[in-house]
Order: structure tokens, then C-alpha cells, then sequence
């Protein structure tokens, strides 16, 4: 619907067009001011429809009587425009029936200088101006009206859509955490306490067997104890509520997917999944790309991008966020690209940020950490 200022700006045109079509006199001045004194004051009511109705009567009264017709003179054309303008704001603002009234009288007072004998627009052009201008203005609030009730299920849809998507994820979430917990509870009841059991048993054998035997009792005895600790190493892997590492990263991307409606195309290089980044470098890996993500939704305004996890030798981890560009243009690193930067190079990485061939692109790399001392 046209804003409060657009209409403010059309009938400052149609005034000023309408004075200048006339000799300028004082009264023109002081109606002109009464005229946007009780538009300003409408803006107050639009909830009370009968007083908005009353003021925008007043302001069509107000404009018969300052631009009046002078004898001898041809008649203001832009004194419909300013009618026509109040008649829009009626069918835009009130109830039918207040704005049917409202066009009875506008017409009325249209018709006066003519049924007065000054000079004026002939009575059946003015009839049909009127009526035109009436049905314009109703088409144009039912298809805005439409409009506005299919933006907003679309929105209702949106945020439907959105929370049924979260609702899922959660679901699956537990559900495969419930899994895990099912099997983690039945490996530390089966193998759990059948090794429990085996090293009883060796120990026992053990101490009844001679000095050679019990040797190799005891390297048994060992074996099984390292498979019970390894066991209880995958029960409790098992049972822990988030899973880390790279997974972790992409499971977070495809959330910022769905919820952005983005297309996302992923590449994971052979090593680049098992390489092994501290929780900080992790954090970093995922800040950087969503910030990218950030950046390229706001100042591309593209939804494809493509995300490359690579891992060359084992020795540096690298990612690099490329989306396409319908044109390119010199850029700026503003506070988040300067951040994400500080980010990566708190932790011993380096980032490049740059665009060619019609693309953009931030790659991080970052130095793989020791896996014994992960």
C-alpha cells in the first residue's frame, strides 16, 4: 500500500500544480495549510474511522473552498487529483460504506460550480471520472489486500516449515542417541561381562598352572584386559550426547542450510573427515564458514555456495567457501571478515580471502594438531 510519505508527496505536487493554475492569493496560502494541517492530523485516527472520515470531509470541503473557480476563468483540472487523493484514502483506510458516502459527496461538491453556472468540467465526465477513479481504488485494496493474506500464510508456512524441520532434527537427534544408548547398553552387558568373566576364568587358571603356563596365562590375562578397557572406551564413545570432530561442522551447516534455505554443495577431500582439530579449531573452522555464509547471503544475495573440507599430506586442515558472482566488484573488509581473520589466526591459521572468475572465495588453513597429543 502506498506509504504515509508517498501520499504526502503527491498531493504536495497536486496543490502546488493547482495554485500556479490560478493568480496566487493569500487564501490559497492559508487553505493549503488548513488542507496538510488536517492530513497530518488524519494520520491520528485511522483506527476511528468515523472521525477520520469527518476529517477527510473537512479536507474536501476545504479544497472546494480555496480553489474555488473564478468567473471568466478555465476550470482547475488538479483539483480532481487532490479529490480523487482524499477518495483513495477513504477506500484504503475506512469501512465501504464510509468511503461509498465519502464519493457521494466528493462528486457532489465536484458538481457544484457547474450547477452554480462557474466554470467547471462538464457533469458527466466528472460522473465517470468519479466512478473510474472509485473502482480503481477498491481493485487496487482487494489485490493488495491478497496480496498481503498470501504473504502472510507464505510466512505462516515459513515459520511452520522451519519449526516441523527443527521438531525433526530433534526427533532424529534422539532417536539416534537412543540407539547409541541401546547399543552401548547392550555391549556392556554382552562382551562387557563375558570378558569380565574370561579374565576371572584366566586368573584362576592362572594361579593353578605351573611357572610356564601362567606366563602365557598372563599375556592372555592382559590381551583380555586391554579388550575390556577398549570396550568400555566405545561404550562410553557410545553414549556421549554430541559426536565431534568434522561431523560435528557439517551437522551445524546443514541446520544454517535449512533454516536459510540455502544450497550447499559439499566437498569432503580423502583425510579431510578424520583430521584431527582441537574443540578451539573446531569453533574457528565453524565460525569462519558460517560467517561466510553470512556474508555472501547479504551482499550477493545468492543462495549456492559450495563448502570444501580438504586435509593435503596430513598436515594442514583447509576449507574454502566459494560462491558465484553476478558481477564482481572492489570490496571491503568490513568488522565480520576482519573478525573471522583474527579468528583463524588466533589459532596458528592463515585465511585468504579474494574473488576471480566471477567468484568469491575464503580459504582457511589451519596446521593439523599431533593426534597423540589430541
Amino acid at each position: 500500500m502506498p506509504s504515509y510519505w508517498l501520499w504526502l508527496a503527491i498531493l504536495g505536487f497536486s496543490w502546488t500544480a493547482a495554485i500556479i493554475h490560478t493568480p496566487l492569493t493569500p487564501l490559497h496560502l492559508i487553505g493549503a495549510t488548513i488542507f496538510f494541517a488536517l492530513f497530518f492530523l488524519s494520520a491520528l485516527f485511522k483506527k476511528r474511522e468515523a472521525i477520520y472520515t469527518i476529517i477527510l470531509v473537512s479536507a474536501a470541503i476545504i479544497t472546494t473552498l480555496t480553489l474555488w473557480p473564478q468567473p471568466l476563468t478555465e476550470p482547475n483540472p488538479y483539483t480532481l487529483f487532490i479529490y480523487s487523493l482524499i477518495l483513495g484514502k477513504a477506500v484504503l483506510h475506512v469501512h465501504k460504506w464510509y468511503a461509498g458516502m465519502l464519493g457521494v459527496l466528493l462528486l457532489g461538491i465536484a458538481l457544484a460550480p457547474t450547477m452554480l453556472g462557474y466554470p467547471s468540467l462538464s457533469a458527466v465526465f466528472l460522473i465517470l471520472y468519479f466512478s473510474m477513479v472509485g473502482l480503481g481504488f477498491i481493485a487496487f485494496y482487494h489485490y493488495y489486500n491478497s496480496h498481503k493474506e498470501v504473504t502472510a500464510r507464505n510466512e505462516a508456512l515459513l515459520s511452520e516449515y522451519r519449526k516441523v524441520k527443527r521438531q525433526v532434527a530433534a526427533s532424529e537427534h534422539l532417536a539416534r542417541q537412543e540407539e547409541r544408548t541401546q547399543i552401548a547398553r547392550d555391549i556392556h552387558d554382552s562382551v562387557g561381562h563375558k570378558l569380565t568373566a574370561l579374565l576371572m576364568q584366566i586368573e584362576v587358571s592362572r594361579l593353578k598352572a605351573d611357572e610356564k603356563t601362567a606366563s602365557d596365562l598372563l599375556k592372555l590375562k592382559e590381551l583380555a584386559k586391554e579388550s575390556l578397557d577398549e570396550t568400555r572406551s566405545a561404550v562410553k564413545t557410545l553414549k556421549q550426547d554430541e559426536v565431534g570432530g568434522i561431523s560435528a561442522i557439517m551437522n551445524l551447516i546443514r541446520k544454517l542450510e535449512a533454516e536459510n534455505f540455502l544450497r550447499i554443495q559439499f566437498s569432503l577431500k580423502p583425510g579431510a573427515f578424520s583430521a584431527a582439530l582441537s574443540n578451539e579449531q573446531m569453533i574457528t573452522v565453524y565460525r569462519a564458514i558460517q560467517e561466510a555464509l553470512t556474508n555472501m547471503m547479504r551482499h550477493s544475495g545468492g543462495r549456492e555456495v559450495s563448502i570444501t573440507f580438504e586435509a593435503p599430506a596430513g598436515e594442514v586442515f583447509r576449507f574454502e567457501v566459494t560462491n558465484p558472482l553476478k558481477e564482481e566488484r572492489p570490496y571491503t573488509e568490513g568488522f565480520g571478515l576482519k573478525s573471522m581473520r583474527e579468528r583463524v589466526e588466533n589459532v596458528s591459521g592463515q585465511l585468504e580471502i579474494f574473488q576471480g572468475n566471477r567468484q568469491f572465495v575464503v580459504r582457511g588453513t589451519l596446521p593439523i594438531q599431533d593426534r597423540k597429543e589430541g
